[in-house]
């Protein structure tokens, strides 16, 4: 079964320029941007049952993502003050 990509890349195209200059800009964005990488490649390999894991994990570490994803887009599409 092929496993979809969720990096940010993917998940957001329209942002791509965003994602650059807050990584190299926002410390908090790229503390939260390395967790969701880092994040996707885990769930990525318990999708691909390379990393054996519990459903009951492996949703959780889904949920952990959407939330990170949640926050990075709100700092991606926020207007400046």
């Amino acid at each position: 079964m092929a496993v979809e990509h969720h990096d940010l890349a993917h998940e957001f195209p329209e942002l791509k320029e965003q994602i650059h200059t807050l990584k190299t800009t926002n410390n908090h964005f790229r503390r939260l941007f390395d967790e969701y990488h880092e994040l996707t490649i885990e769930v990525e390999k318990m999708e691909n049952e390379v990393v054996p894991a519990t459903t009951a994990r492996e949703e959780e570490a889904k949920k952990q993502r959407l939330h990170l994803k949640d926050e990075l887009y709100k700092m991606l599409t926020a207007q400046p003050a």
